[in-house]
């Protein structure tokens, strides 16, 4: 089964319009106080054997699920209140959710990997199936009668044909015993539950399937939805951070005298190279910041010039390296091959660049628990990073989430949540951080740069004989994506706590990524050193599907180069060396989608107009899920200005829970992949990162929304979810590139496709 939606760029800015409302309605201040919860001594996330760590049931009928995966934009909450509703026969309206509270939902991981669903909502499916069985049993006994004589509906059970013999969940729930009824594996991501109950055969489902409206539209429209910048606490202080002049600079002093005459200001905080203030109000923190006289040194520049990124890249020595995938002789094919293409690829560091920049609040309390409110994506691993930060037990830190401004991977939050803990913890009182623009672009983490180099044999036939790829990245790990340690915060490492949990992540080609079959192949990755080890603007975490849109870019940009050199048109060309039938279903559905005529790139051109239009292809994997992307784009040849003019996008990722919200996840997701595509990119000098705000890092405008976006769902109730957060965004940028090459007969080889980037490649590739 298939579902198809087709978004015009009018209605993709209608449909986003409701934020646009919320963000107004929240300045204005209208929405209800979050207030901080009762000192006590210590505080534990619940186990996860219980079932009532799970799921409650309340004397009316309504039911709180408690869930340590949390709503970062997507529609998680809705799609979990759907499969829950349909394992308890209840309606989603009767149920509410607790989201990422350590001290009242069980460690999930979190929100990562696009696995939200694929492995979060199975402990809750288990869970509720399991609560519906004890509810039925004891029903049964109530009520006389055999479990199989029972059917349930909206949360009451009722005797089959005798709706007058009924009786509800609300007034079975008090009496089940939810201790140890679930037994638990695995532990994180991997947690999941079982008990006695059995889910449904997907062939039942009535509910998991439809497209319900999102829960959290209504009220973020309104101006009713409570975001972590609403969070207010008794006594508290709003707090900023100085940071050093250059990466690398030392404290040398810090004069606050102009900044105590400034109403409000309380005091200022020095730990190592951590300078901050504190103040009554917001504003008079911002003015105290900027009025401290703060010296520091004047270190040896640690960045290399930017305009020589790659190359210094390319000859650095690695810090890791590992052979990614081996078949037959790559080199030995490759050297006999009668034709032969090589390329290089390159991909820049990119910011998270969220809409709204970072916010939490810490009130510390060493002699009870500390409590921290933070939009970051995994809750119960900052609860464990503070505690190691403060010098406490895990169970004197509670980690409460609130919504921020949407997030995938690292973006700031993390760190802008410590350093209310450090200012907190100096104040003895409790503080609010807002980073500023500058703040989250220039410092925040970021997406880690990539540069591939490839090659690839044909024989006299067209046939792919060899292929050989490498990569060269910095980490994605480089500061680790679970914020489980001290000296993972901006801010603890400015204080001097070393960052020591760091990871080696590879952009690598494999069965992972790309799913070609090729009788020859070698692919190696290496990841390399990072340019400054500490409290750097340039260091490296995971920002939405990392390395993936890099590593498809490259891959899926130069397998449509080989496909122009076999002279095969580029969907052919792809299909003959792809044995995954599920990716050629979404390759030929894409095709038909789009109405794909058949004819290899570039086009020929029978003129020389100013603008040309082409159609270009890219596929991926990832995770299980499967998606084939087409790009339409018009390009100006005298001033290589580029539009987007459509998408097609076909994803396969198993069982479908809600068709409409994943059909908006993926529309937002080729939006902003579309962004990373063609201007995203971080600008620095030899000692600082310059992009500082819109203007100096630009993001995509409503403006450069294509004219259609359509996206076809490929639904397979026989499989299970396999995730939706991430893998549209990888192949866009390829999709995109490889119609420009269709149009103009130039390619691009380096991200963002800016126009001075196409149109030095027009200049470069001659007449098409």
């Amino acid at each position: 089964m298939a579902f198809k939606a087709t978004l015009s760029r009018r209605e993709f800015v209608k449909g986003t319009s409701g934020l646009l409302v919320a963000f107004s309605l929240t300045d204005s201040g209208v929405l209800p106080r979050l207030l901080a919860a009762t000192p006590t001594e210590t505080v534990d996330s619940p186990s996860p054997d219980r079932l009532d760590s799970w799921l409650q049931i309340n004397p009316d009928g309504s039911v709180r699920v408690f869930t340590g995966k949390v709503e970062i934009g997507m529609g998680v909450e809705t799609a979990l209140a759907q499969i829950v509703a349909e394992e308890l026969d209840v309606r989603p309206v009767q149920i509410t959710f607790v989201m990422g509270d350590t001290s009242r939902t069980v460690d999930q991981g979190g929100v990562g990997g696009s696995t939200s669903i694929m492995l979060g909502a199975q402990p809750l499916r288990n869970a509720a199936a399991t609560a519906r069985q004890l509810l039925t049993e004891l029903a049964s006994r109530r009520l006389g009668v055999s479990p199989d004589q029972l059917e349930v509906r909206d949360g009451v059970v009722a005797v089959k044909g005798q709706s007058t013999r009924s009786i509800s969940y609300g007034e079975l729930a008090g009496a089940i015993d939810t201790n140890d009824v679930l037994k638990a594996t695995g532990q994180g991501f991997a947690l999941n539950v079982k008990g006695t109950g059995q889910p449904k055969d997907v062939s039942s489902y009535s509910v998991v399937g439809k497209s319900l409206p999102r829960v959290d539209m209504s009220p973020k429209i309104l101006g009713q939805w409570q975001y972590v910048t609403d969070v207010r606490v008794p006594g508290m202080l709003h707090g900023r951070v100085v940071r050093p002049a250059d990466t690398g600079a030392q404290l040398v002093s810090v004069e606050e005298s102009s900044a105590r005459e400034i109403p409000g200001y309380v005091k200022t905080v020095v730990k190592g190279n951590f300078v901050g203030v504190v103040a009554e109000t917001e504003w008079a923190a911002m003015r105290a910041a900027r009025a401290l006289k703060v010296v520091w040194t004047q270190p040896e520049p640690v960045f290399p010039e930017q305009q020589h990124l790659y190359e210094q890249m390319r000859s650095v020595t690695p810090k890791s390296s590992k052979e990614t995938l081996s078949k037959g002789e790559a080199a030995t094919a490759l050297s006999a091959a009668a034709k032969k293409v090589a390329a290089a690829y390159d991909w820049p560091f990119q910011s998270h660049a969220t809409m709204g920049p970072g916010c939490a609040v810490a009130d510390v309390r060493l002699d009870e628990v500390t409590t921290v409110w933070s939009g970051a994506q995994k809750p119960h691993a900052l609860r464990k990073g503070f505690a190691e930060l403060l010098g406490v037990p895990e169970a004197k830190v509670r980690v409460i989430w609130v919504e921020d401004a949407g997030s995938y991977g690292r973006p700031g939050f993390e760190d802008t949540a410590a350093d209310a803990v450090l200012l907190s913890q100096a104040a003895g009182r409790p503080v609010r951080v807002q980073w500023s623009r500058a703040d989250m672009t220039a410092w925040g983490a970021k997406g880690p740069a990539v540069v591939y180099d490839m090659a690839a044999g044909l024989d006299v036939r067209g046939e792919v004989t060899a292929f050989q790829f490498t990569s060269r990245a910095f980490s994605g790990g480089d500061i680790m994506y679970l914020p489980a340690s001290a000296g993972n915060y901006l801010g603890a490492q400015l204080t001097g706590v070393r960052n020591t949990t760091g990871v080696d992540e590879f952009a690598q080609w494999g069965e992972g990524t790309m799913a070609y079959r090729f009788p020859n192949i070698h692919a190696d990755a290496h990841v390399l050193p990072a340019f400054f080890a500490t409290a750097s603007p340039l260091r490296t975490t995971h920002l939405r599907d990392p390395e993936g849109p890099a590593t498809t870019f490259a891959g899926e940009s130069f397998l449509d180069e080989v496909a122009a050199a076999a002279e095969v048109d580029p969907i052919e060309f792809r299909l003959r060396y792809l044995d995954d039938e599920r990716l050629r279903a979404a390759l030929t559905t894409a095709a038909k989608t789009y109405g794909w005529v058949s004819r290899p790139s570039p086009q020929k051109l029978g003129s020389r107009a100013d603008t040309a239009t082409g159609r270009g292809v890219a596929i991926a994997l990832r995770g299980g899920t499967r998606v084939a992307t087409i790009a339409e784009v018009e390009v100006n040849r005298r001033t290589g200005a580029l539009r987007v003019k459509r998408l097609v996008c076909v994803h396969d990722c198993g069982l479908i829970i809600n068709p409409e919200a994943l059909g908006g996840t993926i529309e937002a997701n080729l939006i902003q992949s579309l962004s990373r595509s063609l201007k995203e990119e971080v600008a620095f000098d030899r000692s600082r990162v310059t992009s500082i705000d819109w203007n100096t890092y630009p993001v995509a405008r409503s403006s450069d929304v294509p004219d259609r976006v359509e996206i076809v769902l490929l639904n397979h109730p026989e499989i299970a979810p396999t995730g939706a957060g991430e893998p549209s965004t990888r192949p866009t940028a390829a999709a995109i590139n490889n119609a420009i090459f269709d149009a103009t007969g130039a390619r691009v080889r380096q991200a963002p496709l800016t126009p001075a980037r196409v149109l030095a490649a027009l200049r470069s590739s001659g007449p098409a």
